[in-house]
């Protein structure tokens, strides 16, 4: 079978699409059933942290990420205006131009970066604009790039390297909060503007949870775009045939390639989430019932392979490939329900923005192909050490 993932995460073999593991999770591996799950409306967020933000005051609002029910819907439902397609068009799509062609400037001025550098600027200005972050002290990238490093240590009291962590994690929100989120709010709290920012003041937040929402969406929104920009590029550079038609496309063939790879190759590679009544699944022999209490894991980067929503072939990169009714194009990689990411539109368009330039310059050559190592905690991959060169 023709493979053209880059990045290994093992078996890609569905198996039974739900089952229970022996430490007691339920695993879900077929699309049908893990689409099925997602929607579900008796579930609540497991992982991420959560645990974390469990212990805080109740009177704290929580991120959005860590809500659920009627307060996160409506959250949503007032939030979505950021994300239409219109909106998109309109306001995000020139600051992704305008931020790409600065991108490849910096590429031509340089001779040879890693990619994953330039990749991360792009997210970063593209995220900020949605948030609210245009009043940031010079040095966001690199705040950032401490907040979110390539490998985390465990914060803890018992041990000097606990309490190393406990200092840096502490000193690197206070440094986002200080240089990013505070100037942000100040502006805002003398003049609102059309951002998310502004709508949580109006909600009422107070900075500090203005702050633990912008973690969010950085999260959400700059690291995952980053690697996905670099593990696209290292196709595009690899496969001539997926380049050429990538380059010879217009912007929705040229969108239908970033969805097949974001399938093939989703950032995060597994969502948990926690039952809070039975939930009935549906399963090869009959429906399968998740009983209340149940942690539950969702293999997106294996349900994403599922022949029976791919169809055949699911390891191969086939842009408009036929699918089962109801696939998305993207598979899970983008979640479903209640918490499906709201921001995948900008991110295919500010990929494309960058892609498209970035492979336009003539000379344009892969020096070195990325190492690639993983967050145990969401499956997910990192990408350092893609240098392009012109």
């Amino acid at each position: 079978m023709d493979e053209a993932r880059k990045v290994d995460r093992g078996s890609t073999d569905v198996g039974c699409p739900v089952r229970q593991d022996p430490d007691g999770t339920w695993r879900i591996t077929g699309y049908a059933a893990g689409r099925a799950f997602l929607r579900a409306t008796g579930t609540v967020q497991a992982g991420l942290g959560v645990e974390t933000v469990q212990r805080m005051p109740a009177r704290v609002r929580r991120p959005v990420l860590y809500r659920d029910g009627p307060e996160h819907r409506e959250h949503r439902r007032q939030t979505a205006r950021f994300f239409t397609p219109r909106r998109v068009d309109e306001t995000y799509r020139p600051i992704a131009e305008r931020v790409a062609d600065d991108q490849v400037r910096r590429l031509r001025a340089a001779g040879e970066v890693d990619l994953a550098d330039l990749a991360f600027r792009l997210a970063i200005d593209v995220t900020s604009a949605v948030i609210g972050l245009t009043e940031s002290r010079p040095g966001i990238q690199a705040r950032l790039e401490r907040f979110f490093p390539e490998r985390f240590g465990t914060p803890g009291f018992t041990s000097p390297r606990g309490l190393y962590w406990v200092g840096r994690q502490v000193h690197n929100w206070s440094a986002f909060y200080l240089a990013d989120v505070r100037p942000a709010v100040r502006a805002r709290r003398t003049r609102r503007r059309d951002d998310l920012i502004s709508h949580l003041l109006d909600e009422g937040c107070h900075s500090g949870e203005v702050l633990g929402e912008c973690l969010t969406f950085a999260a959400a929104g700059m690291v995952t775009t980053r690697e996905f920009v670099v593990v696209s590029a290292w196709h595009l550079f690899t496969d001539d045939a997926l380049r050429a038609r990538y380059l010879a496309a217009d912007e929705p063939g040229r969108f239908a390639v970033l969805h097949e790879l974001l399938r093939l190759e989703p950032v995060i590679g597994h969502l948990r989430r926690r039952t809070t009544e039975p939930v009935e699944l549906p399963g090869p022999d009959g429906p399968v019932t998740v009983p209340p209490g149940a942690l539950v894991q969702v293999d997106v980067h294996t349900t994403n392979l599922d022949p029976d929503a791919a169809g055949p072939e699911p390891l191969a990169a086939r842009p408009g490939r036929p699918l089962a009714d109801g696939t998305a194009a993207t598979g899970l990689t983008f979640g479903d329900g209640a918490h499906r990411c709201p921001g995948s539109h900008i991110a295919v368009l500010e990929t494309d923005a960058f892609l498209t330039r970035l492979f336009a310059q003539e000379g344009l050559r892969m020096t070195n192909a990325p190492r690639v190592t993983f967050k145990e905690e969401i499956a997910g991959y990192e990408l350092r050490g893609l240098r392009v060169a012109i």
